[in-house]
């Protein structure tokens, strides 16, 4: 990949999370680094383009593509050694741009968060990419990167080739974009049909040698923090178990548990019976269309609105008779901060890969990039650290 004309191609620059992705590689990205900002209107981009053009690091150029024309997003994917995306929903608009990365031997990064569009990759593609030595990884934003590499972390503070069982407790404060929300009512729908095909993938995925598993998840009180713990059904779990069957450190038999973390009881009954309701209405189409319209694509929160937001994930874990608490925790966890985790795997491939593990194929975050993606956090401003 080495004669490629861009490190990194931004694909979505136009849209709200690829605009902060686009503004934090303009700023952030070491001098000289060769990346170009894509999307469907030359307009627009130009807009990017000059909007950025005072930064340290500005656009070398613009790459005009779409997903409903192949030879324009293959132009793309070959022009670049890292592609990341933001184009989603990722089940209408992923398929095609992680088909051309295959195609043409490009590293691929998204943000998605939709369960069925990661599996379906998997199954596809996962072959192919891993003769290609490529790294085709999803979920490099809030889902699923502080988790993921939050245990991965976790792991190095426990001793190895012991079982070990960690469980994750989310605290966030933030608001969602309409593409959220459309991606979360999409998943919804098709929740019932989805858990009889995941149980039956972790059954045939199981690592040679070794038990992974999921906690079974229960409400319950963890008197280690002194809050409620409700199972929290995102595809982080799924991230999570799918690295420690990928990664023989996670030991021999490895167990995760993934919950939201609250203060009363009172809370997690009001959300039950709100996220049921959203459930229910996402079954039939002409209900879900009516979900669809609560919130528009493009619509996002403000710059405002992101500074006062935050997240915190705190792993309890334990193995060979011991105990560690650790913790994750940043800003606006939907936005500036995946912008910031997404940008930071990108330069981690482009600038970097040499130092990733020797892993290749449809994979994760944490198999694909390991802690020297979890050092550039660091140094971006997300905390890792043990704390207990």
């Amino acid at each position: 990949m080495s004669d490629r004309q861009y490190d990194i191609v931004a694909f979505g620059a136009t849209g709200f999370t690829g605009g902060l992705a686009a503004e934090y590689l303009a700023a952030n990205a070491p001098p000289g680094t060769r990346w170009a900002v894509a999307g469907r209107r030359q307009d627009a981009l130009r807009d990017v383009t000059d909007r950025l053009a005072a930064a340290p690091c500005p656009p070398s150029g613009t790459v005009v593509a779409r997903v409903d024309d192949p030879a324009s997003v293959r132009a793309m994917t070959g022009a670049t050694r890292v592609l990341l995306t933001t184009v989603g929903p990722f089940e209408e608009h992923g398929e095609p741009v992680v088909r051309a990365c295959v195609e043409t031997a490009t590293d691929y990064l998204d943000i998605t968060g939709e369960p069925r569009f990661v599996d379906r990759m998997i199954d596809r593609y996962h072959a192919d990419a891993e003769r290609a030595a490529i790294k085709i990884v999803s979920c490099c934003g809030f889902d699923s990167i502080p988790h993921d590499l939050g245990v991965l972390f976790t792991l190095t503070h426990l001793p190895h080739d012991v079982p070990i069982t960690i469980e994750g407790f989310v605290r966030s404060r933030g608001t969602f974009s309409g593409g959220t929300w459309h991606s979360a009512v999409r998943a919804m729908g098709e929740l019932r049909a989805y858990a009889a095909e995941r149980r039956a993938r972790e059954k045939e995925s199981a690592p040679a040698g070794r038990r992974v598993r999921g906690v079974r998840p229960r409400v319950h009180y963890e008197r280690r923090l002194r809050a409620w713990a409700a199972p929290l059904p995102t595809i982080d779990p799924q991230v999570v178990l799918r690295s420690a069957r990928l990664c023989e450190e996670y030991g021999p038999d490895f167990r995760y548990g993934h919950y939201a973390r609250v203060k009363n009881l009172s809370t997690i009954v009001g959300a039950g019976v709100a996220i049921g309701g959203i459930v229910a209405l996402a079954q039939l189409p002409p209900t879900r269309a009516l979900l669809f319209k609560v919130k528009d694509r493009g619509d996002g929160p403000s710059a405002e609105q992101r500074a006062k937001a935050w997240f915190t994930v705190t792993f309890l874990a334990e193995g060979g008779g011991e105990r560690v608490t650790t913790e994750v925790a940043g800003g606006d966890p939907g936005y500036s901060e995946t912008a910031k985790m997404l940008s930071e795997s990108a330069l981690c491939l482009a600038l970097e890969r040499e130092r990733t593990p020797a892993r290749y194929g449809v994979i994760t975050p944490a198999a694909a990039m390991g802690l020297p993606l979890v050092e550039r956090l660091q140094r971006a401003g997300i905390s890792f650290r043990r704390v207990d």
